[in-house]
């Protein structure tokens, strides 16, 4: 009896994609994929990148006009953290309720980031000012870029963001210097009232220097590492208050519009 062929036969079905994937991507490729996607921490989300400030020819010297009604004027400390100094001035800005900004180097930064979480911790801004303090025009371009960047890793290592303001050792500006610190996002920042306690001129001198440029808008220069800072020390101790007294308010620089 004649009987109809059977079937041909149907080829075994293809094992269903990864979730996710397209049909036919192969698992090592969904797995680089996967990879690719992820953030670089669990706990970090994951953000769009911020807008790079534009490149200065020149750094912001004081506050905005708009400080002159306010009596606004900012304390900043450069070379630090060192832990025989900086805790004692922390501890004054805390007893009065003032914030401040402390430009680290990151050879004193890395092995003082406890120093730099209890900064973040109490509202003060860190600033960069790069790893080992050195003249920047002396530097070539990749060996700055090494000095500053560094720097700004192990100051977001420490406290989960990076330094949004530089600030160049000595004051010595350069192009690449600009350029560098604006692309990893930083803007620049300089003084207008040099205590020049680095030279250890005597605390009544650096208490005079402070409180005879003490103007609305100006930026203050005092250091919390680099040397014996002892003086810088007692110094705020004396002049923090009779600011306070004479009605300025000390204040933290605002990012302009990016």
């Amino acid at each position: 009896m004649w009987a109809p062929p059977p079937p041909p036969a149907r080829p075994a079905p293809a094992p269903p994609p990864a979730a996710g994937g397209p049909p036919g991507m192969r698992a090592q490729e969904l797995a680089e994929k996967s990879y690719r996607l992820r953030p670089m921490t669990a706990e970090a989300p994951v953000r769009p990148p911020a807008a790079k400030p534009a490149v200065r020819t020149r750094p912001i010297l004081e506050l905005p006009e708009g400080s002159a009604t306010s009596n606004g004027m900012v304390l900043t400390f450069d070379d630090g953290p060192d832990p025989r100094y900086t805790p004692a001035i922390l501890d004054t800005l805390a007893r009065y309720g003032v914030r401040a900004m402390f430009f680290v180097c990151g050879e004193m930064a890395t092995d003082n980031r406890d120093l730099l979480r209890r900064m973040a911790d109490e509202g003060h801004v860190i600033g960069n000012h790069t790893w080992t303090h050195p003249l920047i025009p002396t530097l070539g371009r990749p060996a700055l870029a090494s000095e500053i960047g560094r720097t700004s890793e192990v100051v977001q290592k420490a406290v989960g963001e990076a330094p949004l303001w530089f600030r160049a050792p000595y004051g010595a500006w350069n192009r690449a210097a600009f350029e560098i610190g604006s692309e990893l996002g930083m803007e620049p920042l300089a003084w207008t009232v040099d205590t020049l306690d680095w030279k250890e001129p005597g605390t009544t001198t650096i208490v005079s220097r402070v409180l005879g440029g003490a103007a609305p808008g100006v930026i203050v220069l005092s250091h919390d590492a680099g040397g014996n800072r002892s003086q810088s020390v007692q110094a705020i101790n004396s002049y923090l208050p009779q600011l306070l007294a004479r009605g300025y308010r000390m204040t933290l620089p605002v990012l302009p519009p990016r």
